[in-house]
């Protein structure tokens, strides 16, 4: 790994964990490299994700808390721990609200979450949101979250005419294959990770008998 990469380690061992701190030492801004660091390590080394974000926390008041708790999550995720998940989601949610320049993807992970797991108690919620990030669909994967989420829990509360119509949104902005940026084409575009969500959606947005 080059030297200027030495926060983005996908593995963690003694001697990656001996280096990061080394040259975090070292650093002037440790609050950035904690939280990047973290995110890289959250679907292979959850715990330690978790250990790292809790050290930047503990660093104070930050630009980027809201990423922060969205990686948090997706550690939270990768443990199995639902409810953790969604509550990490929705400070992410609320940092956004207190400073709405700084948008993630929060909006999309809490709504796919609570769709894809079914969680009736959470779709009131996961409505509004998916309401209130309506105009931040700049991406094809934006556009394919939004409609994927809404799609399943109408059809979760029986409306399946207008599930099949947000299921068909979504396949059409899965199979966009230019991000409709001139010079990041393929910025954004929906991948691999969605395909058993695309498989989901191409049921329900065939006939209905």
């Amino acid at each position: 790994m080059a030297s200027d990469e030495w926060f983005r380690n996908t593995e963690w061992n003694v001697e990656i964990e001996a280096r990061f701190f080394e040259k975090l030492q070292r650093a002037r801004d440790k609050a950035q490299y904690l939280r990047i660091q973290a995110s890289y390590l959250s679907s292979r080394h959850p715990r330690v994700a978790l250990d790292l974000l809790e050290k930047y926390f503990a660093l104070g008041e930050n630009f980027d808390f809201a990423q922060a708790f969205v990686d948090q999550a997706n550690a939270y995720m990768t443990l199995g721990q639902q409810d953790k998940a969604l509550h990490s989601l929705e400070r992410a949610l609320d940092r956004e609200r207190e400073f709405p320049n700084l948008k993630t993807a929060a909006w999309s992970e809490y709504a796919l979450l609570v769709a894809m797991q079914k969680i009736p108690s959470h779709y009131s919620r996961a409505v509004q949101v998916l309401i209130e990030n309506q105009s931040h669909l700049t991406f094809p994967v934006d556009r394919f979250g939004w409609h994927a989420a809404y799609a399943l829990i109408l059809r979760a509360q029986d409306d399946r005419e207008s599930a099949k119509q947000h299921a068909a949104e979504a396949l059409e902005a899965a199979r966009s294959n230019h991000s409709g940026f001139r010079r990041h084409p393929t910025v954004g575009l929906v991948d691999q990770r969605y395909q058993q969500l695309r498989d989901e959606l191409l049921a329900l947005a065939g006939p209905i008998n």
